[in-house]
C-alpha cells in the first residue's frame, strides 16, 4: 500500500468544504475516503477500513486492480477521446468482448447506468414501432414497484419512490407500474400497446429484495407468448456480483436486453452499454441515438480489462462461495431486531425490525473500520468488493457480529 496521507487538510475540513460548495443531494457518513486498494480504504489521516458497499457494486474488482490501471494508463498515453464522429481503435473490440462474455449480437455503449436503461426505454419503443407496428406515441412499457432505474426525469416517471419523484413533475407518460415478484400481475398488465417490461433479477435499492425462484423463467415465458420485450436491469447485480455473470443465469433466463453498467469500468470510469441481438438493435440508425462520450476509446480498454479480471479470476465462483458463507455468519447474529438476511452471492443485506433507523448502526460500523449504508431506513446492505478473501471476509464479520449484538 502507498501512503496512506495524501492530503494536507483534514477529514473535517474536506467535510466541511463538500458540504458548504456541494449541493446536498447525497446524506453520507462521516467517513472521507482518499486513497484505497482492493478491500481497503483509508482516510486523509490514515485510519483504514474495509469497503462493504463497492460504490453500489461498481468497485467488483476491487480499488485500484493492477491489470485495470494498467489498461487505463497504457491507454491515457494513446488516446483517450474521438467522439462517435470517427471510428477509434478500441471500441469495436470492446464490443466483441462484451458480446462474447454476455451471448448476445450486438452492444451499444453509453456512460452510466441511467444513460443504459434510458437507452433500453428508447430502443423497445422504436422496436414497438418497426417491429410490432404501434403507433409512435402509445407505446407502453411496464415496470415493477418498488424499482430503482436512476434518475432521470423519464426514470423517476416510474417510479414508486416519494423521494425520488416529489418535486420533479410533469413526468413522462408510457408506463405501467405492477407489485414486484408477481406473474399474473404482468399477465393481466400486458396490452396491446405494450412493448416491454423492465424489472431488476434482484431489486437493490429496495434492500436487496430478492424474487422468489422460479419468478424470472416465469416472466421470460409470459413476454415470449405476449410477443414483448424482456429487458433485464442488471446495472447493479451483472458482472458476477450474485455468484453468477448475472443474476437472470440463476434460473438460466435469457432476456431479449440487458442493461449494464458499474463493474463494466471496472471501479475507474463511468462505462455501460445496452445488448441484445441484432433484431433489437438493429432498429437504431445514424444519428436516432448516440453519446459524446459512449464508446471511447479510454473507456473500452478499460471494459476489456475489467471483463478479463472478472472472467480470469473466476469472480462469479468466488462470489458464490463466499456469499453462502456470509448469510450463515449473518443468520448466526444474536440479534432480537434483526428480521431477515437475504441476498444471492455477495449482495447481500440486513432486514431490522420496521421503523428500525440503521444509520446510527452504519456509524457504530465505521468506528469499528467498516463502511457500509443503509437503504430505506430499517436495511443494511453489504456488497463488499468480490477480490475479497476468506480471512478479509472473517474479519468483516467479526466486527458486523460484535456492532449487531450490541444493538
Amino acid at each position: 500500500m502507498t501512503d496512506t496521507r495524501t492530503s494536507s487538510a483534514s477529514s473535517a475540513e474536506i467535510m466541511e468544504l463538500s458540504e458548504k460548495v456541494g449541493a446536498h443531494n447525497y446524506h453520507p457518513l462521516p467517513v472521507v475516503i482518499s486513497t484505497a486498494e482492493g478491500v481497503w480504504v483509508h482516510d486523509p489521516e490514515g485510519r483504514r477500513y474495509m469497503d462493504f458497499l463497492s460504490a453500489y457494486s461498481a468497485v467488483n474488482q476491487g480499488h485500484r486492480h493492477p491489470r485495470i490501471i494498467q489498461a487505463l494508463k497504457d491507454q491515457a498515453d494513446r488516446c483517450t477521446l474521438t467522439s462517435r464522429a470517427f471510428y477509434n481503435d478500441r471500441m469495436g473490440e470492446f464490443l466483441q468482448r462484451l458480446c462474447d462474455y454476455t451471448g448476445y449480437e450486438m452492444a451499444l455503449p453509453m456512460n452510466t447506468g441511467a444513460e443504459a436503461v434510458e437507452t433500453a426505454l428508447k430502443t423497445a419503443r422504436l422496436w414497438g414501432t418497426k417491429v410490432k407496428g404501434i403507433p409512435d406515441g402509445e407505446q407502453e412499457i411496464i415496470c415493477c414497484e418498488e424499482n430503482f432505474h436512476g434518475r432521470t426525469i423519464t426514470i423517476v416517471s416510474f417510479s414508486t419512490d416519494p423521494l425520488a419523484r416529489d418535486g420533479f413533475g410533469p413526468f413522462t407518460p408510457g408506463f405501467k407500474v405492477i407489485p414486484y415478484n408477481d406473474p399474473q400481475a404482468l399477465e393481466d398488465a400486458i396490452g396491446d400497446k405494450t412493448v416491454a417490461f423492465l424489472v431488476e433479477p434482484i431489486q437493490g435499492e429496495a434492500g436487496v429484495n430478492v424474487p422468489d425462484e422460479g419468478y424470472l423463467k416465469a416472466v421470460r415465458e409470459i413476454c415470449t407468448r405476449h410477443g414483448i420485450l424482456m429487458i433485464a436491469d442488471e446495472v447493479q447485480t451483472g458482472f458476477c456480483r450474485t455468484g453468477r455473470r448475472f443474476a437472470c443465469d440463476h434460473e438460466d433466463v435469457r432476456p431479449d436486453m440487458m442493461c449494464l453498467g458499474k463493474a463494466l469500468g471496472g471501479g475507474v470510469l463511468p462505462v455501460s452499454a445496452v445488448v441484445a441481438d441484432a433484431d433489437v438493435l438493429g432498429v437504431f440508425t445514424p444519428g436516432s441515438h448516440g453519446s459524446t462520450f459512449g464508446g471511447n476509446p479510454l473507456a473500452a480498454a478499460v471494459g476489456i480489462a475489467a471483463i478479463d479480471v472478472l472472467e480470469d479470476e473466476k469472480l462469479d465462483e468466488h462470489a458464490e462461495e463466499l456469499g453462502e458463507y456470509v448469510r450463515q455468519r449473518l443468520r448466526a447474529i444474536d440479534c432480537p431486531r434483526i428480521r431477515q438476511v437475504r441476498g444471492k452471492g455477495l449482495l447481500n443485506a440486513v432486514v431490522f425490525d420496521d421503523g428500525f433507523e440503521a444509520w446510527d448502526v452504519c456509524v457504530a460500523l465505521k468506528e469499528e473500520g467498516l463502511l457500509a449504508k443503509q437503504t430505506h431506513g430499517n436495511i443494511i446492505r453489504f456488497a463488499p468488493p468480490l477480490v475479497i478473501t476468506r480471512e478479509e471476509i472473517d474479519q468483516a464479520l467479526d466486527i458486523i457480529t460484535r456492532v449487531f449484538e450490541a444493538i
